[in-house]
């Protein structure tokens, strides 16, 4: 099937290196660390994809301080198809640009979005699912999204109602929430008809440049301008001076719900529901539950460490980051510690999502050794 049909990933490779401090910095976003193994998220992104996209395909989406780094973990994508965003502008106009340079060549072209920080446990069910919303999103213009069975009430993620049976074992998609209460949360799970938003999507070129032009008329012709010089030695210049004046939008909030807004059966969007092991790495907490998940690292205790040598008493449920010293624990209990050559970060695992805050105060003080 995909033999057939042009398929070209879009790696979302942006960030700035807060969520994984002290390991993630500027120049050392967590998608390309190896967190959860021997390879780096960008590259098992990519690898994961590699049956059906071979890295000729591969477009990357990031920033100039991250770009050297992604081209010397990814040496099989073509270094213009890295590309290096002036300013950092949310995930619409990242994608909008990707879809406005493959139409140039090929606006049949099926472009899937992914996003380089994600873990797949089953990666053949995760390929099965992609390949029948390539099928889909190549069969006129339609919208497809990727939706995440839940397994629990999840307040950080946004939600997927759907609604009646589509295509390709797909569901028509109702409407979006971000980010709900508890106890909405609660209700969409209890429902039945609600999914994860994975932020994976697939459309074709043409699809998602022309919802650009009809959602945001404003950024859309800069977008065009940019990609028009792709290639040309006006490229940079014309990037670093458009780019910045384009809308700073999520796709969600630009592309889909307004898209969504047009009626269920109206809007060609569908949700393909699926459970193939899938992670949103975004804290340290997420990465100790992951890892307790998958057995990956741990002992009886729950504690999971990755250091030259742990020893624990009376102490349980602990993440431990230390490659290069030996790690003593003594009566503490759910505490992340995290040992790099210029650093240490001591956090309760429940507040660890809010490391940034540290990274922030950083900034504001000057310490910019440090980020």
């Amino acid at each position: 099937m995909t033999n057939k049909i042009d398929f070209r990933p879009v790696i979302l490779a942006g960030g700035s290196g807060t969520r994984f401090w002290p390991r993630s910095r500027r120049a050392r976003a967590k998608q390309v660390l190896a967190l959860d193994g021997e390879r780096s998220m960008l590259q098992q992104t990519v690898e994961r994809l590699s049956p059906i996209a071979g890295p000729e395909q591969v477009w990357v989406i990031t920033n100039e301080l991250l770009a050297g780094e992604i081209e010397a973990q990814l040496p099989g994508v073509p270094r213009g198809q890295i590309v290096e965003e002036p300013v950092a502008r949310n995930t619409a106009p990242a994608c909008g640009l990707a879809a406005f340079l493959v139409e140039k060549s090929n606006p049949d072209a099926v472009i899937g979005v992914f996003p380089s920080d994600h873990v797949i446990g089953d990666e053949p069910r995760f390929l099965k699912v992609i390949e029948r919303g390539i099928t889909l999103a190549a069969s006129g213009d339609v919208m497809v999204v990727l939706g995440i069975e839940p397994t629990r009430a999840e307040t950080g993620y946004g939600y997927i109602e759907t609604g009646d049976d589509g295509p390709r074992d797909g569901v028509h998609v109702k409407r979006f929430t971000e980010k709900p209460s508890r106890n909405r949360a609660e209700e969409f799970v209890g429902a039945g008809n609600y999914y994860w938003n994975s932020g994976m999507f697939l459309w074709s070129a043409r699809t998602l440049a022309n919802a650009v032009r009809e959602h945001l008329p404003e950024t859309a012709p800069l977008l065009e301008e940019i990609a028009a010089a792709f290639g040309t030695p006006d490229f940079d210049a014309v990037f670093a001076k458009l780019y910045p004046r384009c809308e700073n939008i999520s796709v969600d909030y630009a592309i889909l719900e307004p898209r969504s807004a047009k009626g269920e059966h109206n809007s060609r969007l569908f949700c393909l529901p699926a459970e193939f092991g899938w992670n949103d790495l975004g804290s340290w907490e997420s990465l100790y539950e992951y890892q307790v998940e998958t057995r990956l690292r741990g002992d009886g205790d729950g504690n999971v460490s990755e250091a030259l040598g742990v020893m624990t008493l009376d102490s349980g449920d602990n993440y431990i980051y230390s490659p290069k010293k030996f790690v003593a624990l003594v009566g503490v209990q759910d505490l992340v510690i995290v040992e790099t050559e210029d650093a240490l970060l001591v956090a309760h695992r429940k507040h660890s999502q809010d490391v940034g805050k540290i990274v922030k105060d950083l900034a504001a003080s000057g310490r910019e050794e440090l980020i």
